[in-house]
């Protein structure tokens, strides 16, 4: 299958690296969303982040309007009918994404595939609100999407070979990613283990042992990371870390996944991290820690 329509419904943080990524690859990427004000927002939020390119001369101009070139409004589920590849990045609500699936088995053809994000919900109960399981796959792209090479490809139990191979063909050869197959799992690897590590950097700045500063600086010069785990947290979102963990704890019932006490506090105090300006460090609106 040739891909060069690809639809995308939910443009929140996630959605909006899903939608450059692809536009970037020079598809058509029809984004939906609850109401036209969020479009908006979301193509706004698109727009200033290449422009941030622009002053870092990552890119120029006129590459930026050829990717905002390739990034359409859907009205509806109907209008994404001729998509070859429907991407779902919602919020974490079973029910919700269930109903969106169930809605995109009427309308789209039986060999388009059907794309999750989720890496903490079941994808073979998400599969079950359709009557073609067989094409209900994972895709869980890793923040920045742009940047990270990996994805991981999720399969459910009745998600068939044949969508699979699609899948890894369509992120090595058209957006040049590798694609990591997993078994269908909540946290699938990268979740299950950079949130571990994370609650145990909490773990270990809630006991005092050593500063946010100094534990950050301990794994990311000590281990060449990009950011230290705190940091980490504080890009994902303090809430989306509790809420990962809490669902993995919920699966597993293992006492590694049980969010640190420090981070429910956080969390019910408001400091999310990047998305309010605080968490474990500060950030200006530019997203640089001060």
């Amino acid at each position: 299958m040739k891909f060069s329509k690809i639809g995308l419904i939910g443009v929140g943080t996630v959605g909006q690296g899903i939608a450059e990524m692809l536009a970037k690859s020079g598809l058509d990427v029809y984004m939906l969303e609850h109401t036209n004000e969020k479009l908006e927002t979301a193509i706004t939020a698109i727009s200033n982040g290449l422009d941030k390119q622009i002053e870092k001369w990552g890119i120029t101009n006129s590459e930026k309007k050829l990717i905002l070139g390739h990034l359409r409004k859907a009205e509806s589920v109907e209008s994404l009918n001729s998509c070859q590849l429907v991407i779902e990045s919602t919020t974490e609500d079973i029910d919700n994404k269930k109903a969106i699936i169930s809605k995109l088995d009427e309308v789209c053809a039986p060999d388009v595939i059907i794309a999750s994000t989720t890496s903490t919900l079941s994808l073979s109960e998400l599969a079950t609100a359709c009557t073609h399981p067989e094409r209900v796959i994972g895709m869980h792209f890793l923040i920045p999407m742009t940047e990270i090479d990996v994805v991981e490809v999720v399969r459910g139990i009745r998600t068939s070979d044949e969508t699979i191979n699609a899948a890894r063909i369509f992120l090595e050869e058209t957006l040049h990613k590798k694609g990591i197959q997993v078994q269908e799992s909540p946290g699938l690897v990268t979740t299950r283990l950079i949130c571990t590590l994370i609650n145990e950097a909490i773990a270990v700045l809630a006991e005092g042992i050593a500063t946010a500063e100094d534990i950050d600086a301990s794994m990311r010069d000590g281990y060449d990371l990009k950011y230290g785990p705190l940091e980490m947290c504080d890009r994902f979102g303090l809430d989306s870390t509790h809420a990962a963990l809490s669902r993995m704890f919920k699966e597993y019932g293992e006492l590694k996944y049980r969010p640190n006490y420090l981070l429910k506090k956080m969390v019910r105090a408001g400091q999310l991290g990047l998305k309010t300006g605080e968490g474990f460090f500060r950030y200006n609106k530019d997203g640089v820690r001060v």
